[in-house]
């Protein structure tokens, strides 16, 4: 017996269409990227093997979604290894060889560590403590923005959760500030969220994915290995100099009326919200000991020989563990698997990648002899690397997608240019690292325009003058830092 005709009519009229607008334009891309993928494999020279032009088909597939998002990021990855199963493209072992590195537990284990501190005041306690000191004014409180992704960088590996962590601290201290805090100086101060965390992932090798996937590509296919000391000492003078210049380019984008530079009743409202955290407790003084002694094992790498993932994951028993515990055990594990799932994922394109053959062939197409000219001087090779990375990385916007894409074909110039690989790696996994002009181009950049209170034509003046000053900053170094230490 049929429902009476109202109440059929109201029942459609709640049910949602079979394809929505969002929906239609989701599988529009997954019908593109096909197209693009199929496009790529005929195009690639007849003196590709197919498997080598499969590979590259299935890199451009992943570029196409990584950057479109038509389905999620982890879906993506999980449809990237079938595929590369069911095209027989490299074996089973290779397809999954990315699990089993040691850079995604490092991942894995920054991620739960970054639970293990959230589960403390201690962030909340040494942001406040900062803009207590520092942000009564406009360029104390950027500097102060600026600084805090810098100081977390070191103990939250992950770049997604210092910008997250901060974003509130950010947005609370524009809104004690009033109508002072609309205009120029949200944008600058909401910029500086943004540039400040993607700065952070400098210095510190676990700090940034793209970082560890470069060291661990590296490794794989040179035998190469990059400590957490020796890339400390490669980068600090980078990161030293983008801070002040990151602060100097934002303040003059986002210039002030007079009389709107001042806002001390900031300053004193951080100091009460800092009081009233109290004496530091137990669990932050065993959580403050936990990531020292992380630190620690990670800067004496050379002398004890364990991997980094092996300390972070030291720690997070020790965050959970009865007696050193700071945290439940079943919030520790709550992480972002998507994560994990791209991480690996990418990983095991790169070796994938390499294993089939394709980057040597990519490798060769792009040895044309005025290119391997220009990398055979050390500053030529580093320059060229610079712009033709941050060129590309506008178009394959995901940091991760960006490292193991060009490191494996960087190394196959490297070889046949007769270069050191870890100058151009190096190189290049900084230059991934840095991206300011598009909102995709950086974790920060997405946490940041997801708040709603920036667009992403307002990053495009100060991105681009971030990019060309880290281009030149990253050139001079090169020419004296890198220069005295022996790495070029």
């Amino acid at each position: 017996m049929g429902l009476p005709e109202p109440l059929v009519s109201e029942k459609a009229d709640k049910e949602p269409s079979r394809f929505s607008n969002e929906q239609f334009k989701k599988i529009i891309l997954l019908i593109l990227g096909v197209c693009f993928m199929a496009v790529i494999y005929w195009i690639l020279p007849g003196g590709y093997s197919t498997t080598a032009k499969l590979m590259i088909s299935l890199l451009a597939l992943s570029v196409f979604y990584w950057t479109f998002e038509p389905i999620p990021l982890g879906m993506t990855s999980v449809l990237l290894l079938v595929l590369m199963l069911i095209l027989d493209v490299a074996s089973i072992d290779i397809v999954f060889s990315g699990f089993s590195s040691p850079a995604l537990f490092l991942i894995i284990a920054g991620m739960m560590l970054a639970k293990g501190v959230n589960a403390t005041v201690l962030p909340k306690r040494m942001a406040f403590y900062i803009l207590a000191k520092w942000g009564g004014n406009a360029k104390g409180l950027l500097a102060s923005i600026i600084m805090i992704p810098q100081v977390q960088a070191f103990f939250i590996p992950t770049a997604a959760v210092r910008s997250t962590l901060l974003m509130p601290i950010a947005l609370m201290s524009l809104d004690y500030i009033g109508d002072k805090g609309k205009g120029n100086l949200r944008k600058m101060i909401l910029l500086g969220v943004a540039f400040g965390g993607t700065i952070s992932g400098t210095i510190v090798l676990t700090a940034a994915i793209g970082n560890i996937l470069a060291v661990e590509l590296l490794k794989e296919f040179t035998g190469i290995q990059i400590t957490y000391i020796q890339w400390f000492l490669y980068t600090v003078p980078i990161w030293l100099l983008l801070i002040p210049a990151s602060w100097f380019v934002l303040l003059k984008c986002f210039p002030l009326p007079k009389g709107e530079e001042q806002f001390p009743h900031v300053k004193a409202e951080m100091g009460k919200k800092l009081k009233s955290l109290g004496r530091m407790g137990i669990a932050e003084k065993k959580c403050l000991a936990i990531l020292f002694t992380i630190v620690c094992l990670w800067f004496s790498e050379p002398f004890h020989g364990l991997n980094p993932a092996i300390p972070a994951l030291v720690g997070v028993i020790l965050m959970s563990l009865p007696g050193t515990g700071i945290a439940k055990w079943e919030d520790i594990v709550k992480i972002n698997f998507d994560t994990i799932l791209l991480t690996g994922a990418t990983l095991s394109l790169g070796y994938a990648f390499n294993d089939s053959g394709a980057s040597q062939f990519v490798g060769n197409s792009l040895s044309a002899e005025w290119i391997l000219n220009l990398l055979q001087s050390p500053i030529m090779a580093v320059t060229t690397i610079l712009i033709i990375t941050h060129i590309l990385h506008l178009a394959v916007a995901n940091v991760s997608t960006a490292v193991v894409t060009l490191i494996p074909i960087y190394i196959g110039l490297s070889a046949s240019a007769g270069v050191d690989p870890v100058l151009i790696c190096l190189t290049a996994a900084l230059a991934c690292l840095h991206g300011y002009i598009l909102v995709v181009e950086s974790t920060p950049n997405i946490v940041v325009y997801s708040s709603g209170q920036i667009q992403q034509k307002i990053f495009l003046l100060p991105g681009l003058i971030m990019t060309l000053v880290m281009i030149v900053v990253t050139i001079a170094v090169a020419m004296t830092w890198w220069n005295w230490i022996g790495l070029m």
